[in-house]
């Protein structure tokens, strides 16, 4: 389990060593210097909008951060081996309720492959704005319910529903209920866009505040060597 401090750590590393403060990736993001401080500093965990954005904006490989969060600006090199033991997968908590488990990866792969688990009320954004970044993003509910918000329409998740969608589209997803939700998320082609396009703020109503960190973190393709 990667941990607040190491997180935060591999993010100011990424940051620093591209010569980048504080401020101008805070608000490339859209979300406040003093919360990306705190992040920082591992005083709190990013949402998974804010994650999202952070890697992307700093161009690091979100595999890499999860496993050598200390060498985050190296791109990762993903190994051979085709089975990922459970007790080596990378995982991360974000405080909104949402855990990230990076599944197994071979070869140079545009993919992120995460298995998701929203706590009860849990959110993919911690301030309920909907999020957007690059790529197509692929989803199988496999236990629970999880509400989806996309664009203007708002749909209920339940096992064996399946969603395919632009990522470059607003959207949340939310545990309505008592019960933990569960499933296998597919992020395709996100690192082949330019780092910055996913940070671009969304319209008023809509931004990549706070959780986009958070899938944002897990991601930035691995590009391996």
């Amino acid at each position: 389990m990667v941990d607040e401090a190491e997180l935060g750590a591999g993010l100011r590393q990424a940051r620093t060593s591209k010569g980048l403060s504080l401020r101008s990736v805070a608000s490339a993001v859209g979300i406040s210097a003093s919360l990306l401080s705190q992040v920082e500093n591992g005083k709190t965990q990013p949402s998974v909008s804010t994650l999202y954005a952070l890697v992307t904006h700093l161009g690091i490989s979100l595999d890499g951060l999860l496993r050598n969060p200390s060498s985050a600006p190296v791109e990762a090199t993903r190994s051979p081996q085709p089975v990922q033991r459970h007790e080596d997968s990378p995982r991360i908590e974000m405080t909104n309720g949402v855990t990230w488990e990076r599944l197994a990866v071979a070869g140079y792969t545009f993919v992120d492959p995460l298995l998701t688990t929203y706590a009860p009320g849990g959110s993919s954004s911690a301030n309920g704005k909907l999020m957007r970044h690059s790529g197509i993003e692929y989803g199988y509910l496999i236990r629970g319910e999880l509400t989806l918000k996309l664009d203007f329409d708002t749909y209920v998740l339940r096992p064996g529903d399946s969603l395919c969608f632009e990522s470059q589209r607003p959207h949340l997803y939310l545990n309505h209920t008592d019960s933990i939700a569960q499933g296998l998320w597919f992020v395709v082609g996100r690192a082949e866009l330019a780092s910055g396009d996913a940070d671009r703020d969304l319209p008023e109503g809509s931004p990549l505040t706070s959780a986009a960190d958070a899938l944002e973190l897990l991601g930035r393709r691995s590009r391996q060597s």
